[in-house]
């Protein structure tokens, strides 16, 4: 490999390594260091980067597509924990996991990650313990989105659920402009979210469309009203909007 492509790919990764939350406003030389310790991953749709209970081989960025991280209980019915987009970290928990991955982490479609291999960034955090700290700000982050993603889940029915995963993608629900939602994923990824399947997702879209609450073109969901939506959906919470 010649010298300018490696110093492209590197700052490639350290780019995607600025993008992330858990390394904001760290300064480039630190970038450049857990880049030293980083390598590119690229999963077809459908294929997977771990499975629960497999040795941790670090924590992952996502570069491009789309993680689905996941559950699979006694039934065999898989539950989503969350789905990783773009610039989101996930496993970071796995570092100090004796017992390896507590999930399974899936491709939703082809998709590239940065893994931030585990001996490499332990020696490092060693050495930065401000890292350390960071990192531990961002597991925190996740542990609120998960209890999120509960009360969510505790929420009545599909209806109510995906007005209300709608309307978290409104700067302002209040405001009557419309707002377009793209989909980063397959709708039956969203319905797995929601923790649903996808016939009785696209019964709610078509609910929703009815209602002239919102069209769908494609991969796109235009909210034609938030404030209309944002009222149903404290309607079907029993709550005054």
């Amino acid at each position: 490999m010649s010298a300018t492509l490696a110093e492209f790919k590197k700052s490639a990764v350290v780019n995607t390594l600025r993008s992330c939350q858990l390394f904001t406003g760290l300064p480039p030389s630190a970038l450049e260091q857990i880049a030293e310790v980083t390598v590119l991953k690229s999963l077809k749709k459908g294929e997977y980067f771990f499975h629960e209970g497999d040795p941790s081989p670090g924590f992952f960025v996502v570069q491009s597509g789309a993680v689905n991280v996941h559950r699979v209980n006694g039934l065999g019915q898989e539950q989503v924990i969350h789905i990783f987009r773009v610039g989101e970290s996930f496993a970071e928990a796995t570092l100090a996991a004796p017992k390896g991955c507590h999930a399974d982490a899936r491709a939703v479609g082809f998709t590239q990650v940065l893994l931030i291999q585990k001996d490499g960034i332990l020696e490092l955090l060693k050495r930065q313990p401000e890292l350390a700290l960071r990192m531990l700000g961002s597991m925190s982050n996740h542990l609120r989105v998960l209890v999120g993603q509960l009360e969510d889940f505790m929420l009545k029915d599909v209806e109510t659920r995906l007005a209300n995963w709608l309307l978290k993608r409104c700067p302002n629900p209040r405001d009557e402009l419309p707002v377009q939602v793209e989909l980063t994923m397959p709708k039956r990824a969203l319905a797995a979210e929601l923790g649903t399947i996808g016939e009785t997702l696209s019964r709610t879209l078509a609910k929703f469309r009815k209602q002239k609450l919102i069209a769908v073109r494609g991969k796109t969901i235009t909210i034609l009203s938030p404030p209309k939506l944002y009222a149903l959906l404290h309607r079907n919470l029993g709550e005054e909007p």
